[in-house]
């Protein structure tokens, strides 16, 4: 299969891109973050008036994977004209184009779209209520999506791994303050059912196999306080677990609210795709072999300096 994968450079585009060169052909979308790749990188930017007709005629993809977007959730907060163009205009654009020209294509949004009150778990028709800009956009990039194409998957997500700037996953905040001996707060009011990226990339390319479409959970079976997450990091690698404060998320002074019971369900996944979804545990225990191994240095020698 031909995948193209937007925002190449990011967490989830990068980790995808890599961990599928084996089994299907990649060509990576990135402005200039990039450089010496093992799969082909197209340079454009996205929101250019044209870029993405042209970008799908040479390419000529048998699916498109979107992940790009603006996922600051505070950085958000301060441009939200910026948030509604790349996360919920572009999304329904690029939906709209894949119809008309037969290509398959997963959308990545979000477990933030909902507010977090509800004690039981989350299901796919439970109505979301989001509670900042950024998951205000990110909903109607879901909509917009569903809308102009429904063929399309739209997957809420929320995962962790290793990135390209080494700083932009929970997972990667708790092991740099951590590996330092330096203190760090864990919500332990905030609750999510977090994947490893590389489990991620594994399901979303199933579903793409599956010719899956609308919209699913893709998380983690498990959920866990972000305190608890931690802890579990600090455990895996020998780190100082004492080095976690526990504190609530409303003593943080971060500047969007965030959602504090992000329970989501998985049953339609697993039943659709025909197997288990990965937990949080055994995630963890691949985020650490990929740093004996050195996966996380050579993520780095791709950055363009």
């Amino acid at each position: 299969m031909r995948i193209l994968v937007t925002g190449a450079s990011g967490l989830l585009g990068l980790n995808l891109s890599l961990g599928m060169i084996e089994t299907h052909t990649i060509v990576g979308v990135d402005r200039n973050k990039l450089t010496g790749t093992p799969f082909e990188i197209v340079k454009a930017d996205l929101l250019e008036a044209g870029a993405c007709s042209r970008l799908i005629d040479e390419v000529q993809p048998d699916a498109i994977i979107h992940t790009a977007a603006n996922a600051n959730v505070d950085a958000c907060e301060s441009d939200p004209e910026g948030a509604r163009l790349l996360n919920a205009e572009f999304p329904g654009q690029l939906a709209e184009l894949c119809a008309q020209r037969g290509v398959r294509m997963i959308h990545i949004s979000t477990d933030a779209v909902f507010d977090g009150t509800k004690d039981s778990i989350y299901t796919e028709n439970d109505s979301p209520n989001p509670l900042s800009i950024y998951a205000r956009t990110k909903l109607d990039g879901e909509n917009a999506v569903l809308s102009g194409n429904s063929a399309a998957v739209v997957a809420r997500v929320n995962f962790f791994g290793w990135s390209l700037s080494g700083g932009r996953s929970l997972s990667e905040f708790f092991f740099n303050h951590l590996r330092a001996g330096k203190p760090c707060n864990g919500f332990t009011d905030v609750w999510f059912c977090t994947m490893f990226v590389g489990d991620l990339a594994d399901t979303l390319v199933s579903m793409l196999e599956k010719n899956l479409s609308g919209l699913y959970h893709v998380v983690g079976s498990e959920a866990l306080t972000k305190y608890d997450f931690g802890v579990r990091i600090a455990r895996q690698f020998g780190f100082d677990e004492k080095l976690i404060r526990p504190i609530s998320v409303e003593a943080s002074g971060l500047t969007a609210k965030r959602s504090r019971k992000l329970r989501l369900s998985v049953h339609k996944l697993s039943t659709d795709l025909g197997l288990e979804i990965p937990g949080v545990s055994t995630g963890i225990q691949k985020f650490y072999t990929q740093y004996a191994q050195g996966y996380p240095q050579k993520m780095r020698s791709y950055q363009q300096v």
